[in-house]
């Protein structure tokens, strides 16, 4: 394999980790609104018990981990592999 291709391959490790810390971000993001929402509601039991529960915005940040994980490790592969080659 030429040694451009394991510099496609750490892009692409790269590039999962940014994508994992914007999802992330962006998570949280959306379960502070939701519960901020929760809190000018009437209804405060509804926000101190935390139901009904959104599963959104804990989806993005677990896909968001699972993203840095994945790009975490196809990058360290790329570089270990770059430094065997060279």
């Amino acid at each position: 394999m030429p040694l451009q291709d394991w510099f496609v391959l750490m892009g692409v490790g790269g590039l999962f980790i940014l994508l994992g810390i914007a999802t992330v971000i962006w998570g949280r993001s959306e379960e502070r609104g939701y519960y901020d929402s929760l809190s000018t509601r009437s209804d405060l039991r509804e926000f101190l018990e935390h139901q009904p529960v959104s599963p959104q915005p804990v989806a993005l940040k677990i896909g968001g981990w699972i993203a840095i994980a994945i790009g975490l490790t196809i990058l360290a592969a790329g570089g270990v592999i770059f430094l065997i080659l060279v």
